[in-house]
């Protein structure tokens, strides 16, 4: 009998999660805590598929992580951040480990706390660890780590981290992608124009950065674009995954070429999109890098 994985793939399914991925991007971790699966998806003939599966543990206290120490692995989009050699390391860690970006913007806004979320290996001569045994991180054998050493690069690969994968057609990507390039289109066009009244539109009412509420952050983002009117701005490299927790949302990664003063900035630009009841989607978080 197929697995459900093997069944979705011959069936032309994709993790609805990896929604576009751009080249610059080779591979993207989906890791499934209930199967204690991770999957490694890659560009091929076919598109982006399923290169192969492994082996992980995950939390002692399973997924869905809310604070410090609580033993639990988070669920959400995370990047890998680091390469750390791990030769002064505790022999648990295994031959080497890469740090995750948890808490991301969406969980900040969310009040999650805690850090130290890794990938990493496991006690040498030792070829598995329980599927709940780490405190927090996600423990792959330690030959499996290695194959994925060099695959696995800091401030581009994402780790989609999802208690069961949930399938989509192809068909059905495609058309959230169409919708979520439009609504980055009409983002990027009117910070390009000035038009902050559109600009300013596509934030929900709840949305919070650093600390400060939509109308904080609106007076002072209308008073930066006001003293540094730009020359040129454009973006690329866009990156399209959806949340595999929060139904309904959505994160496109990018780079932003600024032109301003004869001078040209580019930087990798995060915003989390929320689709409502009504269709629209609103940013209701941001984030660099």
């Amino acid at each position: 009998m197929l697995s459900e994985a093997a069944s979705a793939q011959s069936e032309d399914l994709l993790p609805e999660y990896l929604i576009q991925i751009p080249a610059s991007v080779a591979t993207v971790l989906v890791a499934e805590a209930e199967t204690s699966t991770m999957h490694r998806y890659g560009h091929g003939e076919n598109g982006f598929d399923d290169h192969d599966t492994r082996y992980m543990s995950v939390g002692k206290n399973g997924v869905g992580k809310l604070k410090a120490w609580d033993r639990r692995t988070p669920l959400g989009i995370y990047f890998v951040s680091d390469k750390l050699d791990t030769s002064g390391l505790h022999e648990r860690y295994g031959p080497v480990a890469f740090p995750l970006d948890y808490p991301n913007a969406w969980d900040r806004n969310n009040k999650r706390t805690g850090d130290g979320i890794w990938i990493h290996g496991v006690t040498a001569n030792s070829e598995r660890r329980p599927p709940l045994d780490t405190d927090g991180c996600i423990a792959l054998p330690n030959d499996e780590l290695l194959i994925l050493e060099e695959l696995l690069r800091p401030t581009i690969t994402p780790v989609v981290i999802a208690r069961r994968i949930a399938w989509r057609s192809r068909s059905e990507l495609d058309t959230i992608r169409e919708e979520l390039n439009v609504a980055l289109d009409i983002w990027a066009d009117s910070f390009r124009s000035g038009d902050l009244h559109r600009y300013l539109s596509l934030y929900a009412k709840d949305f919070e950065f650093l600390g400060m509420d939509k109308s904080d952050w609106a007076a002072y983002r209308v008073q930066a674009i006001a003293s540094r009117p730009i020359e040129d701005f454009s973006i690329g490299e866009v990156l399209l995954l959806s949340d595999p927790e929060e139904d309904g949302l959505y994160l496109s990664r990018f780079k932003q070429t600024m032109v301003d003063g004869g001078r040209s900035i580019t930087t990798t630009k995060r915003l989390y999109w929320k689709k409502y009841a009504d269709g629209s989607l609103k940013i209701v978080a941001e984030d660099n890098g």
